[in-house]
């Protein structure tokens, strides 16, 4: 049987695939479709044929895939000669009621329908993608890859809020955080990286990209994370604040008139990074901080601070730490984010090498000191691989 997994993505007016071997981790072909629905749609795809870039309008999901079958039978390799293994959907919020990859059947639809309040800019999109990927691939077994899956391990007194308990109870109210398939795929990786079995690891994950989340992970389990009913609360993001006083909402709606609609938009795509410097690409953070720009310089320093807020945070929930890790496009890219996110922590025995953080970047390796009783790594994390793995065990259990 093949171990070929079409992996889905779709959001709100994007789609995002890959066919991906789940048994190597390669990636015979990506693509994305960006702007559906909207004016200046546009398709990219890479295969081993060749790349398509084009910018014909694209209306809806389905015209989206369709847009990137024939994609694949041009440039390849082509969907029609290949024997999927199973098609995996991305699904951001499965709730408490999916702590593993799932079938989809009509069963399935309904539930994911049933939590949109709890993601309602997510869970719709990707609802649209597998209604869509059944259609064209009707004779293929689909599976539900959650992004909260893998937090479903953490204990009741770390997922539940200090709020009246009927709202968890009635309203699904509770910490159920995201980004669990990177967290996965980097836990179970860097205990291969350290040789031991991920159950004998406690590990600090470090997920830092435009959306941003720490994770403690003792024994290859989530015990902890910072993302919360939605993704908006912890560490500073790209376009997210991240924590902030609760009270914040009802001082903007007294004070200024904002509705909760309005004031929840700002926190979750005007804030942050671009809400401090007025850019959420990290890049240009760092080198308008380079030129002495003191917006710049101060939200890199809020950034880094919270970050290590959230390590020592993690370090007394853990009580040992075998490594602190980051990954993703900021954690595997930024030498400055490590050092400053780390600067001060050598009590706790975290101290990292210089030379070997400034070559890691966009490479991954050890970047901790030699007498680090900690160690400190930089490794790229793969989503679409986990959700091809996951997809795959699914399809043959």
């Amino acid at each position: 049987m093949s171990d070929l997994v079409l992996v889905i993505n779709a959001g709100s007016s994007s789609l995002k695939y890959s066919l991906v071997d789940a048994a190597s981790g390669d990636a015979m072909a990506t693509g994305l479709v960006e702007r559906i629905g909207e004016s200046g749609s546009s398709q990219l795809h890479h295969g081993p044929n060749g790349e398509f870039h084009g910018d014909e309008p694209i209306a809806t999901h389905e015209e989206a895939l369709r847009t990137a079958i024939d994609a694949f039978a041009t440039y390849g390799p082509s969907l029609g000669g290949t024997d999927l293994a199973a098609v995996g959907h991305r699904v951001v919020h499965g709730g408490a009621r999916f702590s593993t990859p799932t079938l989809v059947d009509d069963a399935l639809v309904a539930e994911v329908g049933e939590l949109i309040p709890l993601a309602p800019l997510h869970n719709p999109a990707n609802l649209e993608g597998i209604e869509v990927a059944r259609r064209l691939f009707p004779d293929v077994p689909h599976v539900a890859v959650f992004d909260t899956a893998f937090h479903q391990t953490l204990p009741p007194y770390a997922y539940t809020y200090a709020a009246p308990f009927e709202w968890s109870r009635d309203h699904g109210i509770r910490r159920y955080g995201f980004h669990g398939t990177s967290h996965s795929f980097v836990s179970r990786l860097v205990a291969q990286m350290l040789g031991r079995h991920p159950g004998e690891v406690n590990l600090i994950v470090l997920h830092l990209g435009n959306g941003c989340s720490a994770t403690a992970v003792r024994g290859g389990r989530s015990v902890d994370t910072s993302m919360g009913l939605t993704p908006l609360e912890g560490l500073v993001m790209g376009t997210r604040s991240g924590d902030i006083d609760p009270a914040i909402h009802g001082h903007l709606a007294r004070e200024l008139g904002w509705s909760i609609d309005e004031i929840d938009r700002v926190l979750n795509s005007e804030s942050g990074l671009k809400g401090l410097t007025g850019d959420n690409d990290f890049r240009e953070v760092l080198r308008r901080r380079d030129a002495g720009d003191v917006r710049a310089q101060l939200g890199f320093e809020v950034y880094c601070y919270r970050i290590r807020k959230y390590i020592g945070a993690y370090y007394a929930v853990l009580g040992t730490v075998d490594a602190v890790v980051f990954t993703a496009g900021v954690g595997q890219h930024s030498a400055e984010v490590r050092a400053a996110s780390l600067q001060g922590l050598e009590s706790l025995g975290i101290s990292i090498d210089a030379g070997r953080n400034s070559e890691a970047s966009g490479t991954g390796g050890v970047v901790s000191a030699d007498d680090s009783r900690v160690a400190v790594l930089v490794v790229a994390t793969n989503e679409e691989w986990e959700i091809a793995r996951q997809a795959l065990q699914i399809v043959r259990a």
